[in-house]
């Protein structure tokens, strides 16, 4: 695993060279904060941990930050588990970090119920008008690439992730969504509807 972040270490900041500082320092918090939830190449292989392989470093950069917040503020994403493991690294470790996992190769995850899959595609691409939940698709595209700096690609992560973020967003578990979108339009879907969207984000490529 360590030869694997070595050879990356040379390619992942020309995926976001605002990020690049310290190959060196990145690869070694890597081996030892973060393979062990993340794997190596931000591929983890459970389903508790998203992974994280080759997305959008503003996006990642963003998170990180907001496990570990600002000196005496509350984190605006809590979780104990990684703010305890961002807690000592510093901003330029945080944009290291961001850089590097940016830079690996994506491994996607794969819907397994294709029933629910095709009830989240609806969802996905057209909305509940009835209740008011947007197209998916609107913010996080038609392939669940997302958009840079502003919306994370979720295409193939783990559904399970998935829908444990969704329902964290509308018990306001998770509260660090800009301007309280995702709170509102989690807000507004049924169980159903979490797990359909999630199976279907898992199977986009």
């Amino acid at each position: 695993m360590i030869r694997v972040c070595a050879l990356a270490v040379g390619l992942f900041f020309a995926a976001a060279p605002a990020y690049a500082q310290d190959a060196a320092k990145a690869q070694s918090i890597v081996t030892q904060v973060c393979a062990a939830c993340h794997a190596a190449d931000g591929n983890s292989i459970g389903p508790a941990n998203p992974k994280i392989a080759g997305q959008h470093p503003e996006y990642l950069h963003k998170q990180l930050a907001d496990f570990k917040g600002q000196g005496s503020k509350k984190p605006a994403r809590e979780n104990a588990v990684m703010t305890s493991m961002v807690a000592n690294l510093s901003e330029a470790d945080l944009k290291n970090l961001a850089a590097y996992f940016a830079g690996q190769k994506f491994k996607p995850a794969a819907a397994a119920d294709k029933d629910l899959a095709t009830a989240g595609q609806r969802l996905w691409r057209g909305g509940n008008a009835q209740t008011g939940v947007p197209a998916c698709a609107g913010c996080h595209g038609p392939t669940g690439a997302g958009i840079p700096a502003q919306y994370p690609r979720i295409a193939g992560q783990y559904s399970e992730y998935l829908a444990a973020q969704l329902r964290a967003f509308k018990d306001g578990g998770r509260a660090n969504d800009p301007n309280g979108m995702m709170r509102g339009v989690a807000g507004r879907m049924s169980e159903r509807e979490i797990k359909a969207v999630a199976e279907y984000a898992a199977g986009l490529r």
